[in-house]
């Protein structure tokens, strides 16, 4: 499926050697999005806090000086605030998390970048210092890891594609982390690891955030 798709990404195809900064996102639609939150504080205002999310990863993002993709859940709006000149977009492919984060990767090597790091929109504490802390870590190492206090991860970078870090894994649980970590040990990939920080999944995650004192 991988090996024999040959891609391009739209508007960055050519940048060999450059870095790329790929960011996933749900379509922000009511009851589709944080929904272990939505539980607690209703739908809507989820999708209020999901949006709060994304603008705030849109501002860091474009503080960074790389390229950057926005990979959308399921299709690709009409206007958003990621469909700027600062963004390309395109759809994720694949049946599962690993499988999209997979194809995501595998689109930005064959356009020819040499470092390429995937977050979400899911952690408010993200800063473009973090960011570009990722991109100097790539410098040295073949991996660098953001990791979550929820025992998964917030960001992901590769100068080089691993498929064993993304196919038959079991996502959302709270060994993804520490997964990871055994699989690039098991490879021999040297990698770096950057601050913990939290993602915002709960009510509980919620208020320990800074986002909590702009929605109470």
């Amino acid at each position: 499926m991988y090996g024999r798709e040959r891609v391009k990404l739209s508007g960055v195809s050519g940048m060999k050697g450059g870095s790329l900064l790929i960011i996933f996102t749900k379509n922000p639609e009511s009851g589709l999005v944080k929904t272990r939150l939505a539980n607690s504080i209703g739908d809507e205002k989820a999708l209020e806090v999901y949006q709060k999310l994304r603008c705030h990863t849109a501002c860091i993002a474009e503080k960074v000086d790389v390229s950057r993709t926005t990979f959308y859940s399921h299709f690709i709006p009409a206007t958003d605030i990621f469909l700027t000149d600062n963004y390309n977009a395109q759809l994720q492919m694949g049946e599962d998390l690993g499988e999209r984060m997979l194809h995501a990767m595998m689109r930005g090597f064959e356009a020819g970048f040499r470092h390429i790091v995937l977050i979400g929109t899911d952690c408010y504490e993200l800063s473009a210092a973090i960011l570009e802390s990722a991109f100097a870590a790539l410098e040295d190492s073949d991996a660098v890891i953001g990791p979550a206090r929820d025992g998964g991860f917030y960001l992901i970078g590769l100068n080089r594609l691993f498929q064993e870090i993304f196919l038959g894994r079991e996502w959302s649980t709270k060994e993804v982390l520490s997964e990871t970590i055994e699989v690039l040990h098991r490879l021999g990939i040297p990698y770096k690891l950057l601050p913990e920080l939290s993602d915002i999944d709960t009510f509980d995650d919620l208020k320990k955030s800074g986002l909590w004192t702009l929605e109470a």
